[in-house]
């Protein structure tokens, strides 16, 4: 397609369209949006960065348009940070409508939050904790009118995991009405995905990206191999590269634990480099606040956990670092889209320890992309090795001072109770899960023991064997 007026919307929705920048529509959007307008439930999978947000934004505010009422659409999303970036969208988009959006997620005023629902606005954008929170505990607002339910991310929504969301979505689902268009996006297709998609009801359109990559053609894909030892080192020269050479850049560093992130934005200020950070411990405000900050290039370098992986449209970042290899491919796929978005281009660097190279090859696999290696000097690296990790053990004792893990630990109490669970029969339970984890693995250890013993016995027998009958 040509013009995005080619998608079938309505003039005004064309125009706001284009006020935007919005002119060409992009495969997902050509794909989706004249299925969605049709009625149908539509499971889009496309790149991160293809423009999937404005493929059921668009469609929503086409037939809220010609029907608007109450609380018209839902959509349900993992991160608070993803949740405010699709109402932004929603807001922007449908200024001439007077739309009314409402965000609700985790973090936030509770009664502040009840009282917008209750106001019946036309969108909610909620994380699926807090939405069934307010469902559980209130009566003062309705969703049985709904006409849309949107799963935004819904590989993560639905598969179960560290964060798993099928209680609340239980509970989410059962008030809202059966006669409904249920919208799915993603960046990865997974196994939960492919069964959806058999199942699906309301004339069912899928459609998935053709292109056998997962990662745009656009991302500059590498690796560094380093001694885990090294790996802090490796980092801080690769800043000190790019701030050097592209003062403008803006990079983001992905790690795998809040703590780790903490120590890495530390140990990067005091280098004095623009560092800032981003991870689940955070107060709300303050996320949101350091999240502003870097999309408005106040800090050109943001230290952040797998929660700005997925969907954050920041379209200036140039450079993503990941300081852990991904133990999954579709996480790897998600860090990376952060960078080299709507035909930009940019470059990821992946630091793999000699523990990780499995999970290159996993990635490899996935993604049909190879791994080129980038270039490093290793001299220059050896330079500042003890530098490096003398900062970091500072900043580690630093962070101990300041009781991290103790709050870290008082913050997960809060969460089970604001989920209706005992922290205490919690932790007995998973202490009991931990026990019977243990007498499997002695179990199996046992069993394998055995088999070792028996085997030997054999092999044993047979030597005696062949020596008697050599002997007579």
């Amino acid at each position: 397609m040509e013009d995005v007026s080619s998608l079938g919307l309505s003039d005004w929705l064309v125009q706001q369209c284009k006020h935007l920048g919005i002119n060409k529509p992009t495969p997902v959007q050509e794909n989706c949006v004249p299925a969605i307008l049709e009625g149908r439930d539509c499971m889009g999978c496309a790149k991160t960065g293809s423009g999937k947000t404005a493929a059921f934004v668009l469609p929503v505010l086409q037939k809220l348009s010609e029907e608007p009422y109450g609380i018209f659409c839902l959509v349900l999303t993992p991160t608070r940070e993803l949740a405010y970036q699709i109402a932004e969208q929603f807001r922007v988009l449908g200024k001439p409508l007077g739309l009314k959006e409402c965000i609700v997620v985790g973090g936030m005023d509770m009664i502040s939050q009840a009282q917008e629902l209750s106001n019946q606005p036309h969108v909610v954008v909620a994380t699926p904790g807090r939405l069934a929170d307010h469902i559980r505990s209130s009566n003062t607002f309705s969703m049985a009118m709904i006409k849309f339910l949107i799963l935004d991310e819904a590989d993560r929504l639905l598969e179960q995991g560290c964060t798993d969301f099928t209680k609340d979505l239980e509970v989410i689902m059962s008030v809202l009405p059966a006669k409904r268009q249920t919208l799915l996006f993603s960046a990865t297709l997974t196994d939960t995905l492919q069964e959806l998609k058999s199942i699906a009801l309301n004339k069912p359109f899928f459609w998935e990206s053709t292109s056998e990559t997962r990662t745009v053609e656009d991302l500059d894909q590498r690796y560094i191999l380093t001694p885990e030892k090294v790996k802090d080192a490796y980092l801080v020269h690769l800043i000190q590269t790019f701030v050097d050479e592209h003062d403008d850049w803006s990079v983001i560093i992905f790690t795998n634990t809040c703590k780790n992130c903490q120590i890495l934005t530390m140990m990067l200020q005091k280098f004095n480099f623009p560092a800032i950070s981003l991870h689940s411990m955070m107060k709300q405000k303050q996320r949101f606040a350091n999240l502003a900050k870097f999309k408005a290039s106040v800090y050109k370098i943001l230290i952040a956990t797998d929660v700005a992986s997925r969907g954050l449209d920041i379209p200036t970042v140039q450079v993503v670092i990941n300081h852990n290899t991904p133990g999954l491919p579709k996480n790897y796929i998600h860090r990376v889209g952060r960078t080299a978005r709507a035909g930009r281009n940019g470059v990821s660097i992946t630091l793999v320890t000699q523990y990780d190279i499995h999970l290159v090859h996993c990635i490899e696999e996935q993604t049909k992309t190879k791994l080129k290696e980038y270039p490093i000097e290793e001299k220059e690296v050896l330079k500042i090795l003890t530098q490096v990790n003398v900062t970091r053990r500072e900043c580690e004792i630093r962070l101990e001072s300041t009781d991290f893990d103790e709050k870290k630990e008082i913050n997960k109490r809060k969460q089970l109770i604001l989920e209706g669970k005992d922290p205490d029969l919690e932790a007995k339970r998973k202490a009991e899960l931990e026990k019977i984890r243990r007498q499997k693995k002695k179990f199996k250890q046992k069993i394998q023991e055995n088999i070792q013993r028996q085997k030997h016995k054999q092999v044993k027998k047979k030597i005696m064997k062949k020596k008697h009958s050599e002997k007579s």
